[in-house]
């Protein structure tokens, strides 16, 4: 019977057989050990000399690592390994014999892991966090279809800036100019407006000449846009979905997370409702402790952020910032013209800012005005502005930073280690 390792608990007690790549190895005179992965999961197989034929045992004893093969064997319980089972092994049949292969079990250096990415992809913890970010994505797709939402695919190439911004790249769309998206909002707007609740999941660039852990050129994003929802009802909807992924993760990727050596009891706690703070008190918070040189009108970085969140179990909501500080479609409060009806969504741990969301702007001379006061070209935004001279309502939305949120439930330090193929500032091989 032909299975893969994730499916052999199916076949306890029977001889199965598994393509697979060797993943390490070691023996001890009349048994060897491998550490077998194909990638649903790893698992042992365990070779007996004195069960199996000489030339087998061999064979078994002189595998290299990453040498991709068959494994025949019957499937075991066994409650020493992590996985619960593992693998008599019965016959092995190689199918190409790796040489040389790089990535050894040694520490190597950052530079070196990420020019050998295309392989470094088959270690445990990068197959662990693969995995959980799978499960995010998958978690998505579930929470926001339970919740009547529609997915819509917003483009990549756009002809103008959604947040104004100069971070952008530009390129040549026939004899116009064109940049590759940073956002799909203003066209998720557009979408809701016809279709009500709708989502997007896709690449957003940015370029940002930043080298933090928190920081890509290319990430994917997730954009929710409701029709008809208030900024407190999105505040609602963040963090239900939030928790929902979180907790999607916890009951799915038990395996990984203890392979990444993740606390998941702090995982436990996210739960919404979340706390919420607003920039003003945020302000006097980082003066108690001790960051007296922010003043009313700065931006948070990241070392705020944290101190922020360090009051917290979960994560906290920064509500109300000042007008000055975010992009021309946020809707202002109706008490007070200098913030806007705006959240930003900070991790605990030190993972910062996760999502970003506000009400939009929802009266077309108001978001006319906005937009001559950021300077932006009037042409570019007349399709957007549209949508307030066509039966305007009430709308709001957010973006969820994927490889952030990864970053942060599965306790990984860089977001370079979030996504398969990471783009930085230095990067873009391979």
């Amino acid at each position: 019977m032909k299975t893969t390792i994730s499916q052999v608990n199916r076949f306890v007690g029977e001889e199965v057989t598994i393509g697979a790549w060797l993943a390490n190895k070691r023996s001890s005179g009349k048994i060897a050990f491998l550490q077998l992965r194909d990638g649903t999961g790893f698992i042992q197989g365990v070779v007996v000399k004195a069960e199996v034929e000489e030339e087998i045992f061999k064979k078994a004893k002189s595998l290299t690592q990453e040498t991709s093969l068959y494994v025949t064997g019957v499937v075991t319980e066994d409650e020493r390994s992590p996985f619960g089972y593992e693998l008599q092994v019965k016959d092995v049949e190689v199918i190409h014999e790796a040489v040389d292969y790089p990535i050894t079990p040694k520490e190597h250096g950052t530079e070196f892991l990420m020019d050998h990415r295309h392989l470094w992809l088959r270690s445990r913890k990068q197959h662990a966090v693969m995995k959980v970010r799978n499960e995010i994505i998958r978690a998505t797709y579930e929470f926001f279809n339970k919740e009547g939402f529609v997915k819509v695919d917003p483009p990549i190439l756009t002809g103008s800036a959604p947040e104004g911004t100069t971070e952008l790249f530009a390129t040549k769309y026939f004899d116009e100019d064109a940049y590759l998206s940073q956002s799909g909002q203003l066209y998720m707007e557009a979408a809701a407006m016809a279709l009500g609740k709708v989502f997007s999941f896709g690449p957003t660039f940015r370029a940002e000449k930043s080298k933090t852990r928190r920081h890509l050129i290319e990430f994917w994003m997730i954009e929710p846009e409701m029709a008809f929802v208030t900024f407190n009802e999105n505040l609602e909807v963040q963090e239900q979905y939030v928790s929902y992924i979180v907790q999607s993760v916890l009951e799915n990727c038990k395996l990984e997370l203890e392979r990444l050596g993740r606390d998941t009891s702090k995982l436990e706690q996210i739960k919404a409702p979340f706390p919420r703070i607003s920039y003003d008190d945020a302000i006097k918070l980082l003066h108690e402790k001790g960051f007296d040189d922010i003043t009313w009108g700065d931006d948070f970085g990241a070392p705020h952020e944290t101190a922020i969140a360090e009051s917290y179990d979960k994560p906290v909501f920064i509500t109300h910032y000042p007008t000055s500080l975010k992009p021309f479609y946020m809707q202002p409060d109706a008490d007070r013209d200098d913030v806007v009806l705006c959240a930003d969504l900070i991790a605990p741990e030190g993972y910062g800012e996760i999502i970003g969301g506000s009400e939009r702007i929802h009266d077309a001379e108001l978001l006319k005005q906005r937009i001559e006061e950021h300077d932006l070209a009037t042409d570019a935004y007349k399709w957007y502005l549209e949508l307030r001279e066509y039966g305007s309502v009430p709308h709001s939305g957010f973006g969820l930073g994927l490889e952030r949120t990864v970053a942060w439930i599965s306790g990984v330090e860089h977001v370079r280690e979030t996504i398969p193929f990471p783009r930085l500032l230095n990067r873009l091989y391979p």
